[in-house]
């Protein structure tokens, strides 16, 4: 089976950067895969893509080095079983507020005695590798997020469940259950809650992920945190036209 290379920079003690997947298209995310970034993860959540789309995408990503990660759209075992099936080397679930439900997104990454994931890499097999078995378990990178305010409270319980690789920080849901605006950062709560991540996340032996931007990734890098998705596909998009539409407009000025 192919390396996990988001993992192997983990186990180095280096900082992994991706790029975050929206769009329903295989198109879009070959070329981001291509530009260097150590993971892209296709959002099944809040994305607007269903897994027909998510397979092609899937493929889209394996011609590059990038590692394909999912966002699920819930901590549902047949969905995790699905998208780790179809090639996905990393799981990003949702929602997890408690021990109990890390344990449940454990279980469906890790077939027994691990977990009970079921046996069917319909796709992993061929993109991954035929030993796909005998090394998904170590491979696969399971990473539940930490979005409301039960879960921070209760964060050194989930982390103490075997088995979880990372934790992801999802700072918009995170900061409305801190009675904060929803934003990718804000001081105050959701501050105090992104340093005890980082710290128990540290104490732990896990990984601290984030939902971030460019702009933010040295200080989330100082902070501890070592999975860090700066870009995306729609942010790209509109950024790349804003800025082109506003050298024009400069020009034309300049000009008139």
């Amino acid at each position: 089976m192919i390396e996990n290379a988001v993992k192997a920079r983990w186990r180095k003690g280096r900082v992994a950067v991706g790029c975050w997947l929206a769009l329903p298209s295989a198109v879009s995310a070959e070329i981001l895969a291509r530009q260097g970034f150590d993971y892209v993860c296709i959002d099944m959540q809040h994305g607007m893509i269903d897994f027909q789309t998510a397979l092609t995408m899937l493929q889209a990503i394996s011609a590059s080095p990038a590692v394909p990660f999912a966002r699920v759209p819930s901590n549902d075992f047949a969905a995790i079983n699905k998208i780790l099936d179809a090639g996905a080397l990393g799981v990003i679930v949702p929602m997890v507020n408690s021990a109990e439900e890390a344990r449940a997104a454990v279980n469906a990454c890790r077939y027994h005695p691990e977990g009970s994931r079921s046996f069917g890499p319909t796709r992993a097999r061929y993109s991954a590798g035929a030993d796909y078995f005998e090394r998904a378990n170590a491979e696969i990178a399971c990473i539940p997020m930490i979005e409301t305010r039960q879960a921070v409270e209760r964060i050194d319980q989930i982390l103490s469940v075997p088995g979880i690789d990372a934790v992801y920080v999802g700072p918009a849901d995170l900061s409305i259950t801190l009675d904060q605006k929803p934003a990718m950062d804000n001081q105050g709560p959701f501050e105090a809650a992104r340093q005890a991540i980082a710290k128990a996340c540290a104490a732990h032996g896990v990984t601290a992920g984030i939902h971030a931007s460019a702009e933010l990734a040295e200080r989330h890098i100082a902070a501890g945190y070592r999975l860090i998705t700066v870009s995306s596909d729609i942010g790209s998009l509109a950024l790349g036209g804003a800025r082109d539409l506003r050298t024009v407009r400069a020009l034309r000025e300049a000009g008139a």
